[in-house]
């Protein structure tokens, strides 16, 4: 049905529009941006649905498949279904701050589903259809989950979840007993909402990624994410009209950041592409046919797609972001030289919307991941002390809490404790190290997890990583600590090369080589391991936890089998 703007929906539009205004003029933006401040607001119902009312025609959501066909839908679609979705669930007996797990690909129902779910006022969590049943039974049981929607080819990994449990099935092979969502096709096309939504309430709890512990659950409200996208949305770059490609996986929150609330703020298009197998010639084919104008990638993929001709894609988007991991100078060199744009790389978390960023129309630093963003109060912290550190400084990401910001969280769900510990002494801490140039810029050392020491020095992996991923071999690397009896530790690389390249003695002694060149001595890496690929969370970002504990494993085992080679420099 149609909606009409409320003061909340206005007063977004208004800071929206301020940012669209000061699209490449960041002092403007940063000075003259103020957070929306409401008591009451439905994303769904007082955003979505009044830009459906005023564009009902405009595409929100378009999907090629693997065999390159298109679906498309407009936002007036999507605000009539997932109308007809609240009801259906609303009949199922969901209410207001139910908990759902929400785990589903990329297919229109999840856009549907989102929706309905924020305008019943209930809770969704995001959850990857990848998860073993054992981590999707932590999901349900640590996120209070009331029902569970995902694919019926899914159902096994509910097998043993308490019966209580509500199962939704889409699709085929959906199990005896579960509610299927098709059925939903014959409820109300009217959705009443049972009264306004306190700003303050629950709407998403998204887990974290996990890459050093058990994943902590993000507590978001109808404002921290909805309004504080805003700050994703402005270094996007994205605008009304723009056909915005976003390659994530639902589940990360960077899906939410870039395929939902981004996107929608704007008045833009999602757009999806669903393939069997990356390709990068033929996304770069997809792209061109439907006018992919802003482009928000993974370094996998950006890695993956320096290995083809770039110059296939007659019609570069507009605006191209890195998102998930720092990316290594030569892949946003190979990419400036084809299509004429530089990849902006940004920072954020779980915890928080978008908040440090290289911004459209400002000079990009190669390797920096920008300045803070509008409504963002970052400071670094020195990591001894804990004391703000100015200037040109190194020191942990952190926000400065006598000035929230509204995209931040509003705790880690259910967990007092750990919510305390990210805010000590008046900040939210990241646990990420950046160095600060003179201008402002900050640069991402790595997590403070990540971060080790060898002769003494500290070594930040991702300097050496950058270099090693300019070797013409090296499609991805890892580096960790190895231990070493003398040295404490010493850097060691897991590295994946080419399909092309033989993983022995003279591609090690290649890359050695190349890396001593470049690095300076304290920095060589002294240990390379070829591997097939790295592990990985859901969400692409490399488990260094995971290769630390192999490595330590090894050495104290005395094991020296595979595909393993060692430099001594004394």
């Amino acid at each position: 049905m149609t909606r009409s703007a409320t003061a909340a929906t206005q007063t977004i539009r208004e800071m929206r529009d301020f940012l669209f205004a000061n699209a490449t003029d960041y002092d403007a933006a940063r000075a003259g941006f103020a957070w929306p401040q409401v008591d009451e607001f439905n994303f769904a119902l007082e955003w979505f649905d009044v830009v459906a009312g005023e564009t009902p025609d405009r595409p929100a959501v378009q999907i090629v498949e693997a065999d390159l066909s298109l679906r498309s839908w407009t936002y007036g679609d999507l605000s009539r279904r997932s109308d007809q979705v609240a009801a259906w669930l609303t009949g199922l007996g969901i209410r207001r701050g139910d908990h759902l797990i929400v785990m589903l690909g990329n297919t229109i129902e999840l856009w549907e589903v989102m929706l309905a779910i924020t305008k019943i006022g209930a809770v969704s969590i995001p959850t990857s259809t990848l998860l073993s049943a054992s981590d999707l039974a932590y999901r349900i049981d640590h996120g209070r989950a009331r029902a569970v929607v995902t694919l019926g080819a899914l159902g096994d990994r509910l097998a043993d979840i308490d019966d209580g449990i509500l199962r939704i099935g889409i699709g085929d092979g959906i199990p005896a007993g579960w509610e299927r969502f098709a059925d939903s096709a014959d409820a109300p096309a009217v959705f009443e909402p049972d009264g306004p939504t306190p700003a303050t309430d629950t709407s998403l709890l998204y887990f974290t990624s996990g890459t050093t512990n058990r994943p902590k659950l993000v507590q978001h409200t109808h404002v921290s994410y909805p309004i504080g996208h805003l700050s994703t949305m402005w270094w996007l770059g994205v605008r009304p009209d723009d056909v915005h490609l976003n390659i994530s996986s639902p589940g990360w929150a960077k899906h939410a950041w870039s395929s939902f609330y981004s996107p929608f703020l704007a008045e833009a298009t999602v757009f999806v592409y669903n393939y069997a197998r990356f390709d990068a010639n033929t996304l770069m084919q997809v792209m061109d046919t439907h006018h992919v104008s802003t482009f928000c990638a993974p370094p996998t993929v950006w890695r993956m797609l320096i290995q083809a001709d770039l110059a296939r894609l007659t019609h570069p988007p507009r605006e191209l972001v890195g998102a998930g991991e720092p990316l290594n100078p030569e892949v946003i060199d190979r990419v400036r030289d084809a299509w004429g744009g530089t990849i902006r790389d940004g920072f954020g978390q779980t915890e928080m919307t978008c908040c440090v960023g290289n911004s459209p129309g400002q000079p990009v630093k190669v390797g920096s991941m920008g300045r803070p963003l509008p409504g963002y109060p970052v400071v670094l912290l020195d990591p001894v002390t804990g004391e703000v550190v100015d200037g040109a400084s190194e020191g942990e990401i952190a926000l400065d809490l006598s000035q929230p910001p509204l995209g931040l969280m509003a705790g880690y769900y259910d967990d007092p404790e750990k919510t305390a510990e990210s805010r000590v002494g008046g900040y939210h801490h990241t646990g990420d190290i950046a160095v600060r140039d003179d201008e402002g810029y900050l640069t991402y050392i790595g997590r403070a997890d990540d971060v080790f020491k060898a002769s003494d020095y500290k070594i930040s992996p991702f300097e050496l990583e950058s270099v090693l991923l300019e070797h013409d071999l090296v499609i991805e690397a890892a580096v960790v600590p190895s231990p070493d009896p003398t040295r404490l530790s010493v850097p060691k690389a897991y590295v994946c090369l080419t399909a092309d390249a033989a993983a022995d003695g003279e591609a090690a002694r290649s890359i050695f080589a190349y890396a001593n060149e470049r690095l300076s001595s304290h920095l060589w890496v002294r240990v390379i391991e070829f591997v097939d690929e790295l592990p990985k969370t859901i969400s692409g970002k490399i488990r260094r936890v995971e290769l630390r504990a192999r490595e330590s494993a090894r050495v104290e085992a005395g094991d020296s089998a595979g595909q393993h080679w060692e430099r001594d420099y004394r």
